[in-house]
């Protein structure tokens, strides 16, 4: 009897443990920056991120669900098959293609919304990364599609980290940034871009998966 007694809590303890251990697999939605344009695989935003948090002891698995080109309608189109039943988190990196193609910030908001709905629905805990709009387009244009990241990140009560270059831009100097962390089309950052990037945003990943 007891030594039946020890081996059921032998047995729950190492079911506790390996529960604990299991790997936590983060799902990286988004376009080019997400997908590593432009670089050798290792020196994309998911194997840096990935190598990142595995440094820092979390036992991670980062899928690579960028697309070169997508919008934030081809990131709705394709969430569902992208939040596979092993995908416990999913980070949301969308709207720099919206931008280039000056697309209504109603219809880039209306597409997000969709795919922080078919997150929640699945369970999985989300990151909304941001992206800042230029002049270019007038004030009004830059401030719907700006707000639109933090409007939803406080509909869903998920976590927003304010934009995707943030790590750049803490430099102070944007045009040293460019020219030192960006590939010469000014658009994709390069490899030593990418390391600061995720040094920056890497913290708020650990802490979603935590």
């Amino acid at each position: 009897m007891l030594r039946t007694a020890r081996n059921l809590g032998l047995g729950l303890i190492l079911g506790i443990s390996a529960a604990q251990a299991e790997t936590v697999t983060i799902a990286a939605l988004g376009d080019s920056l997400t997908q590593g344009y432009g670089l050798v695989q290792e020196d994309g935003f998911v194997p840096q991120l990935e190598a990142w948090l595995r440094a820092r002891g979390a036992d991670v698995t980062v899928i690579n669900a960028g697309v070169s080109g997508d919008t934030t309608a081809g990131g709705l189109s394709r969430v569902a098959w992208t939040l596979t039943p092993e995908v416990d988190a999913m980070v949301v990196a969308l709207g720099g293609n919206d931008l280039l193609r000056g697309i209504d910030p109603a219809t880039s908001r209306a597409n997000l919304d969709g795919i922080l709905q078919a997150g929640d629905e699945a369970g999985v805990d989300m990151l909304l990364v941001g992206m800042e709009a230029p002049l270019n387009y007038g004030a009004d244009f830059k401030d719907q599609f700006d707000g639109m990241y933090g409007e939803l990140a406080e509909a869903y009560s998920i976590p927003l980290y304010p934009t995707f270059f943030d790590g750049l831009l803490a430099e102070g100097d944007i045009n040293a940034a460019r020219a030192a962390y960006m590939q010469a089309d000014g658009i994709h950052p390069n490899a030593d871009g990418v390391a600061r990037i995720v040094e920056a945003m890497g913290p708020a990943i650990l802490a979603l998966i935590e």
